[in-house]
């Protein structure tokens, strides 16, 4: 059995974005029990992308000599972090090493995984839930700091979530977090939006678990959500990878 892995190189640049992605399972000719495994989307469909800019308040109505008392709220844009929404479409397929078919699965929901690591090469045979020790080293791979309330450890500091499948590697209790749907922040043991905290030779993955056409974060159907910690200080994006599984 081969397994054929086309890793796209994607120059991340954008907050948050529309991705089109298509999975093609290719098997061989061969005796041997061929299993699915994660694998590089096409390019994706580029749609939009949107930030947030805070407004401008104005006090000078307060007369002079005077004590003003005041309580002020802000929202600011998190440059520690950067997201991903979209749909997923796609076939399984028996095909040669042209991509000839000989039969394909086209129809039906969309389930299985998005993933998305800073590093190309993954082993997906030995995947597995993220440590402690992944995390860290992933915090000082982009120069989060460790004690800071929005870094990877604190942000995904849950360990519940939908069990599932890589490849043929069981996983659950990972670590993990829920992005939010109408602007509200989701209880894990329901949220439609799951993301998970992966390790592949101690390189960090993140696992957006597939909720075909559910309301997101905008009340818009998508079918993942995803958030990836970037590097604040840096004046280059972060490079990251993409592939995607088909349950």
């Amino acid at each position: 059995m081969n397994d054929y892995k086309n890793i796209w190189n994607v120059n991340i640049r954008k907050s948050s974005g529309y991705l089109l992605f298509v999975l093609l399972l290719v098997f061989l000719l061969s005796v041997s029990f061929v299993v699915s495994l994660p694998t590089a989307p096409v390019a994706p469909t580029y749609i939009s992308n949107t930030t947030y800019t805070s407004g401008l308040v104005n006090r000078s109505i307060d007369a002079k000599g005077t004590i003003t008392t005041v309580t002020l709220s802000s929202t600011q844009q998190d440059y520690k972090w950067k997201a991903y929404v979209g749909n997923v479409t796609g076939k399984l397929a028996l095909s040669n090493a042209g991509g000839q078919a000989i039969y394909d699965w086209t129809s039906g929901t969309p389930t299985g995984e998005v993933y998305v690591s800073r590093f190309s090469s993954i082993t997906w045979a030995s995947i597995a839930c993220a440590d402690q020790t992944a995390i860290n080293n992933e915090q000082t791979g982009i120069s989060m700091g460790t004690g800071i309330r929005d870094n990877i450890n604190a942000t995904f500091n849950y360990t519940t979530h939908t069990p599932f499948l890589t490849g043929v590697v069981p996983l659950s209790g990972c670590r993990s977090t829920a992005t939010y749907v109408n602007n509200a922040a989701q209880s894990m043991s329901s949220a439609r939006f799951q993301e998970i905290l992966l390790m592949s030779g101690g390189n960090l993955v993140y696992a957006g678990l597939i909720n075909a056409s559910s309301a997101g974060y905008d009340n818009n159907n998508y079918d993942f959500q995803m958030i990836i910690a970037e590097n604040e200080s840096s004046t280059i994006p972060s490079t990251y990878f993409f592939w995607v599984e088909l349950g």
